[in-house]
């Protein structure tokens, strides 16, 4: 574990506790927090008279990350470390080629969206890119235990934040670029050049080269490896899509390879090509075998069978991602489409009625309920999602649970009920509060009584 910490809540006697300026808190006003906690030293940028030792210095920040490159960058260069970005598929991507390199006897964690995991899951995560010194402290974690190989995922937001400042990556991943975070950075060419930042930091990159934001991470200098459809690298051949498995061929280096992999849909392809690029260039052997055993990971397109239904949680929450989700098993419902899902508060406003709008068209009926509110009511959202309806195929149940009752309870026969949006979560965000819920559990709870 690292020494120094900027978050005075997780200060152990002796370490250092750096004080940060942010958007929205200063770190100079949890000074006294993280004495209390046992700091041995504080580094801060006005020194406000407290009795134990203290340095100023200019920029805090800047002290932080030189602090944190000179004392741990030597670990991190034992191991190799995988970056992957993008709107949709850095989940999938990154926990599979975690899964992938633990099959291939290569000890591998994972930090991203559904938690830190060496093989297993080892603790939840409050963001997808933690903070510096959190992921300083996973990195560790993770080079103690052993791990020769870290997979990464790195938001756009974290990016901008700095959060990966000082991290140099080994390979990077860019899966696609599709409309998400506007309302932190505004526009498309901000959001991709945020993500651009993970690329300048890595040493190979590979590159989804059907994105229409290809260029973006094309850098000049890099050395860059393509995968997709259109001539690359890593060129898919042909598709065949089944109800339960995908069978996919690709050429590398004049080479075919076919794959039967467990995973569903033409996006999953993709996912997947991204995970073969990178152990193709590492020089994994018996690729094909390992790949043949990978699965989703949790809260990605999670099948319950219920009688002759369908129920698939999954955490898609952007337009993109439920098209391509719901697309992909159209062809396999013989019964009707029910979808359950809500928007998420405090963000992008403007997407709401488009996404509804398109849920409407893709299912025969959907439940409008409750996802995370963070500081917003959920009659606005619910407003924002209906605004200039020319539908009627739906109904709204705030709570959650009630409305996952109402979806299983249309299930007659060979239908699918999607539920969408909370995938992985284990919580719905009120506010500043956490109310424990979790889309599978409450689903099995559901179905085991009736």
């Amino acid at each position: 574990m690292i020494n120094i910490q900027a978050d005075s809540r997780k200060i152990k006697k002796g370490d250092i506790f750096v004080a940060l300026r942010g958007i929205s808190s200063d770190g100079h006003d949890y000074i006294p927090k993280a004495i209390e906690n046992g700091a041995s030293k504080i580094i801060c940028e006005e020194d406000r008279g407290f009795d134990i030792e203290t340095i100023v210095v200019a920029d805090s920040r800047k002290y932080l990350e030189k602090y944190l490159e000179e004392n741990y960058s030597k670990y991190l260069k034992e191991m190799t470390i995988v970056g992957i970005s993008g709107t949709n598929g850095k989940t999938t991507s990154a926990k599979l080629l975690h899964d992938a390199l633990n099959l291939s006897g290569n000890k591998c964690a994972y930090i991203g969206t559904i938690g830190f995991y060496i093989n297993d899951k080892i603790k939840n995560l409050p963001n997808t890119t933690v903070d510096i010194c959190e992921t300083y402290d996973l990195l560790m974690e993770a080079y103690e235990s052993g791990c020769k190989y870290v997979v990464l995922e790195a938001s756009s937001q974290g990016l901008d934040g700095g959060r990966l400042n000082t991290i140099n990556f080994d390979y990077a991943l860019f899966t696609n670029l599709t409309e998400d975070h506007l309302d932190y950075h505004k526009t498309m060419e901000n959001y991709a050049l945020a993500k651009q930042i993970l690329f300048k930091r890595s040493n190979i990159n590979i590159i989804n080269i059907d994105d229409p934001y290809k260029d973006y991470f094309i850098l000049d200098g890099k050395e860059t490896y393509t995968y997709g459809k259109n001539k690359s690298d890593f060129q898919i051949t042909n598709i065949d899509i089944k109800q339960n498995n995908t069978i996919f061929t690709y050429k590398y280096n004049g080479k075919e390879t076919t794959i039967e992999s467990n995973l569903v849909g033409e996006y999953n392809v993709y996912n997947l090509m991204g995970v073969i690029s990178v152990l193709s260039l590492m020089g994994i052997n018996d690729i094909s075998s390992i790949v043949s055993k990978l699965y989703a990971p949790v809260g990605r397109m999670e099948n319950i069978n219920y009688n002759n239904n369908t129920i698939i949680i999954d955490y898609a929450h952007t337009e993109d991602a439920i098209d391509k989700l719901i697309n992909t098993m159209k062809p396999y419902i013989k019964g009707k489409t029910y979808v359950v899902f809500g928007c998420t508060g405090s963000r992008e406003r403007e997407k709401r009625s488009v996404m509804t709008n398109l849920v409407s068209k893709l299912s025969d009926y959907f439940i409008i309920t409750m996802d995370d509110l963070h500081d917003e009511s959920f009659d606005q959202i619910v407003n924002d999602m209906l605004d200039n309806a020319t539908f009627d195929n739906y109904s709204v149940i705030e709570n959650r649970r009630e409305a996952i009752e109402k979806g299983i309870s249309l299930l007659k026969e060979n239908d699918y009920l999607f539920i969408l949006g909370k995938g992985h979560e284990e919580a719905i965000i009120i506010g500043k509060e956490k109310i424990p819920f979790n889309d599978k559990e409450t689903v099995k709870e559901i179905i085991s009584k009736n």
